[in-house]
């Protein structure tokens, strides 16, 4: 399968914005569940947002409603996460993932266990 690759990481201060970009080609097909996690130092990986490749659904963890926002460019094969009114506690290592559709449509889609197919990540670093 082709890897998944993810840019746009750097470092911000609070309040500002970041666009994330995974370079997603292979995943284009409707069968996909694309999705972004993150791990901050010495906590656990967590669900961030996730997109269906057909569409029929996109949702966010709560802590990133309102201000991050999930889309994909399928005839780029790009997925993309738009961050704004960034926080401190959003410092993380960012990774983008594919699984099978059905995962999209779980109660459960933030749990790492359940994706498939990561990439090597891309650091957010924000400041106070």
């Amino acid at each position: 399968q082709v890897p998944l690759v993810e840019s746009g990481g750097g470092s911000v201060q609070a309040g500002g914005s970041l666009r994330l970009s995974c370079a997603a080609a292979g995943y284009n097909e409707r069968r996909w569940c694309l999705g972004w996690f993150r791990q901050a130092p010495g906590k656990e990986r967590e669900g961030v947002a996730v997109i269906a490749r057909d569409a029929g659904i996109i949702d966010y963890n709560d802590s990133v409603k309102g201000r991050f926002t999930i889309s994909q460019d399928t005839a780029k094969s790009t997925l993309y996460l738009q961050m704004n009114s960034l926080k401190p506690e959003d410092t993380a290592k960012y990774y983008c993932a594919a699984v099978g559709a059905l995962v999209c449509y779980s109660s459960d889609w933030y749990t790492e266990t359940r994706w498939a197919s990561w990439g090597q990540g891309t650091q957010v670093t924000v400041s106070s």
